[in-house]
């Protein structure tokens, strides 16, 4: 297994950087190698993928998800990979992003490609993009406001009040 840990601050609220990367289906616009990502329901996303020349299809869940905080996810089908991302408030415009992916390569090819790097670059690389792209807009696309609760943990029960200082709105997706 593979690790990579990238960060990048963006000049964007911690808001804004949250509910734009909660809009998996544009994420094309600025991962590389990513030709679709199709949104499934709350907590499943499906992925086309091509990297090197090679296609590839699969399926993700995601696993915890707290507005603001952080999304965790892992692969359920395809290539074994994991990773969180966090969301971090530097100041009322401005954010830091920390990244954190771990990927089994699959094949002599991606094998050499990550003993070389290359998965690091491109996650820099597509961070450096998505601060272009969300920076450049200086607002989200959408938002998905609600709580995943990581397996294991409890759910606050049905009708409890929200927690002061969140939005309980769910915007699109």
């Amino acid at each position: 297994m593979s690790t990579v840990e990238q960060s990048i601050e963006l000049d964007v609220p911690v808001r804004v950087a949250y509910d734009q990367w909660t809009q998996f289906e544009e994420f094309p616009k600025f991962m590389e190698g990513v030709d679709e990502v199709r949104q499934i329901d709350d907590t499943h996303t499906h992925w086309r993928t091509k990297v090197a020349g090679k296609e590839a299809e699969f399926d993700a869940e995601i696993t915890e998800q707290h507005p603001d905080e952080r999304i965790a996810w892992h692969s359920i089908s395809g290539a074994s990979h994991a990773g969180v991302v966090t969301f971090h408030r530097l100041s009322d415009e401005r954010t830091k992003i920390m990244l954190q992916l771990d990927a089994e390569p699959e094949g002599i090819v991606e094998k050499v490609g990550t003993a070389l790097g290359a998965l690091e670059r491109r996650t820099k690389g597509d961070l450096e993009r998505f601060k272009e792209l969300v920076e450049s807009r200086g607002q989200a696309t959408g938002g998905f406001r609600e709580d995943v609760e990581a397996p294991g943990q409890a759910a606050p029960p049905t009708g409890a009040a929200p927690q002061a200082g969140t939005d309980q709105d769910a915007v699109s997706r």
